[in-house]
């Protein structure tokens, strides 16, 4: 039996990217694509089966942000309060990779108010969640969207890059000050991809650098971390104003913060002196490039996202499993204060083998449970993992417990969601609904 305020968070998630492609043409939907709305309480039956407490979570922003201060909850609305009515705890992701129509992409700079009012209209409809992920993986989503060209605004310039990082940091900023006005006690769990660069010959170091550099910016940006003299020549180059550094300065949140760890096999890259990348494969691993990041930032850290193919032999999945979970406890036996891990995603996913760039409808094999709802090896590796660490975890290494206020035990448990009016709230229009 897990205890009552767990001291280790065990989490997966339900992947809820929504990036547009095709010159905006195409909604990549993976909530659609994997069958979640359709069989969502399925889905929650799954996680409580495994044995997981904590889930990654968000309505689909561009179905529930549908205006300037107008929101559809239908979804929300059966989904939340039966996640809370099974005692499983949310940590909430709001923004995943992309924005509704009316906002077009990150070169919007109308994005970071509107999702901070979006983000505060949430905390106060449902008020007893405490865990957050405002925006999710922002450098990966500024780099796919306006670097590489692939998703959204689809750019390839530096230009559009830093235009794109600085509204999504500066909307997870506001969004998290957003809600901690409806809920002082709210916990921040930055989902950011970790990543390494290997220069492939000595001519390529110096394109290695700058992209080691710039790896950091948005957790930089995001804590209020100054950058080095080379990344802020870049900012500065590239369209950002000394007032908007100084925001980022001034306005951090860092102290109530949890740093997430994105680490796959993709995460690490061969640099070739031309500037070209390719994956390298795990060379350094997970705990190598974690301490660089908690060295860096001085922050609790939760391993936020992993995930691996089955593959043909059935195994190869279990087997990073056991890969990642020996990175966790080397980190945290090493003194850092490690406090969660998650598989990510419960169910297999779909198109992820191009990057959400072809939309052919193939399903990646990358879950705890395929989309018909069976659970997987891994699903079952992932069980065990958890009876028998869960207890034991807490008295090991690092003490840390997370303040948790889980779910069930939040004020007026048993009340309904109120009837918000249209005319009701804040000048904002933060409880609106739409008919």
């Amino acid at each position: 039996m897990a205890p009552s305020h767990p001291g280790f968070i065990f989490a997966t998630g339900i992947e809820s990217s929504i990036p547009t492609i095709e010159g905006g043409r195409v909604r990549m939907d993976e909530m659609e694509k994997c069958g979640h709305y359709r069989h969502w309480r399925r889905d929650f039956d799954l996680v409580q089966e495994i044995g997981i407490r904590f889930l990654r979570y968000g309505p689909p922003l561009h179905t529930t942000l549908v205006g300037a201060g107008r929101y559809d909850w239908s979804f929300a609305d059966e989904t939340f309060p039966e996640l809370r009515r099974r005692g499983l705890v949310a940590i909430v992701d709001l923004c995943h990779f992309g924005l509704p129509d009316f906002l077009g992409d990150f070169q919007n700079p109308d994005f970071p108010a509107l999702f901070a009012d979006y983000a505060r209209a949430f905390a106060l409809r449902y008020p007893w969640i405490q865990l957050y992920t405002p925006v999710n993986e922002m450098s990966i989503c500024a780099l796919f969207s306006s670097l590489y060209g692939w998703w959204n605004e689809q750019q390839r310039s530096d230009r559009a890059f830093v235009t794109a990082l600085k509204h999504l940091v500066k909307a997870n900023l506001l969004a998290m000050r957003a809600i901690l006005e409806i809920r002082p006690d709210a916990l921040f769990i930055q989902s950011e991809s970790t990543e390494y660069f290997h220069a492939t010959t000595p001519e390529a170091i110096g394109p290695a650098e700058m992209m080691k550099a710039r790896r950091f910016l948005s957790l930089d940006l995001n804590y209020g971390r100054r950058v080095d003299s080379t990344m802020y020549e870049y900012l500065m180059d590239n369209g950002m104003q000394r007032e908007e550094y100084h925001f980022f300065l001034d306005n951090n949140l860092k102290h109530r913060c949890i740093m997430g760890n994105d680490y796959y096999q993709t995460n690490e890259h061969l640099v070739e002196a031309s500037g070209e990348t390719t994956e390298s494969g795990e060379i350094f691993g997970y705990a190598v490039i974690t301490h660089q990041y908690y060295n860096r930032y001085l922050l609790p850290v939760m391993h936020t996202e992993t995930n691996l193919c089955q593959g043909p032999m059935g195994d190869e999945a279990v087997k990073w499993l056991r890969k990642e979970w020996a990175n966790v406890l080397r980190v945290r036996n090493n003194g850092v204060p490690l406090v969660g891990f998650t598989w990510y995603s419960l169910t297999d996913q779909v198109d992820w083998d191009t990057a959400l760039r072809e939309n052919k409808g193939t399903v990646n094999a990358l879950g705890l449970a395929d989309l018909d709802r069976n659970i997987r090896p891994v699903g079952h590796a992932y069980r065990d993992l958890i009876r028998d660490w869960t207890e034991v975890l807490p008295t090991q290494s690092m003490c840390l417990q997370v303040p948790l206020a889980l779910d069930k035990d939040y004020p007026d448990y048993s009340a309904p969601i109120p009837p918000w009016r249209s005319d009701a709230g804040d000048a904002s229009g933060a409880t609106r609904n739409i008919e």
